[in-house]
């Protein structure tokens, strides 16, 4: 094995949309190898809620337009966006694959990119994560991946999307689960914030009261996706607020990590898979050293004590993905060579769009042709239960 090498986006390279993919030759996977992104993002394009919505309701929804480069999520004009999340979507929303009106041209950019089959999380929908009227919340959510399980299936199989469900009621959970996957859904994105309960008390995931909502999760036997981005800086800096903000993303999983060795969800739900995505994977050894320190520091104070080992916990129920991540794919013997996914993060300022075919080669030549084959398609279609 050797110390994977990749050039990242050369200096000038430009936004996204500026960018043309080019894949033009052998990277080194082994023949027939169906390159498989396992994070990719869509953003929407047309004013669905306010279209499918009956008419009593359409006055609350949320709509969805265009301006300025971007498609906005909000309410009577005001965006829920933050500025900064706009001016980034500003960079790559002008792609023609980039948004839900044409599946047949996103399907083609990655095509010409190297990339096959893509699973795809949304843009600006994420906004709705915090959205205080409940009920509309789910509703927004059904539409959702109703809209998106026809671009899949659309696209024969090109494009998988990542679909959305509640998680603050257990009834709603089961509720969810279950349309989701009669949609053919194959998993769903979790936030890692959950936000309020109906009494404005910060809700926890680890807590007795969502213990249903677990069970609800576990039953369905779909995977969890968590992914960066939910975490904004406590307050905007006035230099560089965007590369500030995208620092403080990429750091956003330990919490709902130790939450689910410490707080005790995979012990009591033991046939939970969870994905962390776009977060890189160079994270995970300093994470599980630690979470090994602290049990041992800390172990006479719990009250709940664990089932397994630290290592258990990784090997046996989570995988992460990355899009260029050298210094991870350094650790890969630490990390596990079925544990990881390889993702282009189509059409994001850091993807790898309109150079993915060095990312893809950098894996071939950190881990061999066979174990690559495992990272850049095997793993995320073991994930999702692919045949």
């Amino acid at each position: 094995m050797t110390n994977a090498t990749v050039l990242y986006p050369p200096e000038g390279f430009g936004a996204p949309k500026n960018r043309r993919g080019h894949a033009r030759g052998d990277v080194g996977l082994p023949a027939g190898t169906e390159v498989f992104s396992a994070d990719t993002h869509i953003s929407l394009a047309a004013d669905i809620f306010y279209e499918r919505l009956p008419d009593d309701l359409r006055d609350g929804a949320p709509r969805i337009w265009y301006e300025d480069g971007a498609y906005q999520i909000g309410h009577q004009g005001q965006s829920f966006l933050p500025d900064v999340f706009t001016a980034v979507l500003m960079q790559y929303d002008d792609l023609a694959g980039a948004a839900t009106d044409n599946i047949e041209a996103r399907v083609r950019e990655l095509h010409e990119d190297g990339v096959d089959r893509e699973l795809a999380f949304p843009n600006a929908l994420l906004a709705m994560f915090g959205f205080p009227d409940k009920p509309m919340r789910e509703r927004v959510f059904r539409i959702y991946n109703e809209y998106i399980a026809d671009l899949q299936e659309r696209s024969n199989g090109h494009f998988l999307g990542v679909g959305l469900i509640n998680w603050w009621d257990p009834a709603g959970a089961q509720r969810t689960l279950a349309e989701l996957k009669s949609l053919g859904l194959k998993t769903f994105l979790l936030p890692l914030n959950p936000g309020n309960d109906a009494d404005g008390v910060m809700m926890d995931y680890a807590c007795r009261a969502m213990r249903p909502v677990w069970d609800a999760i576990e039953e369905s036997g779909l995977p969890v996706t968590h992914h960066i981005g939910e975490t904004p800086p406590k307050a905007p800096c006035e230099v560089n607020n965007v590369a500030v903000a995208m620092m403080v993303n990429i750091d956003g999983f330990r919490e709902m990590f130790s939450k689910y060795i410490f707080g005790g969800i995979l012990d009591r739900h033991p046939s939970l898979r969870i994905g962390w995505f776009e977060g890189g994977i160079a994270w995970i050894p300093p994470a599980l050293q630690d979470a090994e320190h602290v049990l041992a520091s800390y172990q006479h104070m719990l009250d709940h004590r664990l089932d397994h080992d630290i290592r258990y916990y990784w090997d046996t129920h989570m995988s992460a993905s990355f899009i260029v991540d050298p210094l991870g794919l350094s650790l890969i013997e630490q990390i596990g060579v079925d544990k990881v996914m390889w993702s282009s993060d189509y059409p994001h300022n850091e993807s790898s769009f309109g150079y993915s075919e060095q990312s893809l080669a950098a894996v071939v030549e950190a881990v061999g042709p066979d174990n690559a084959a495992k990272i850049v398609s095997g793993n995320i279609t073991k994930f999702l239960g692919l045949p």
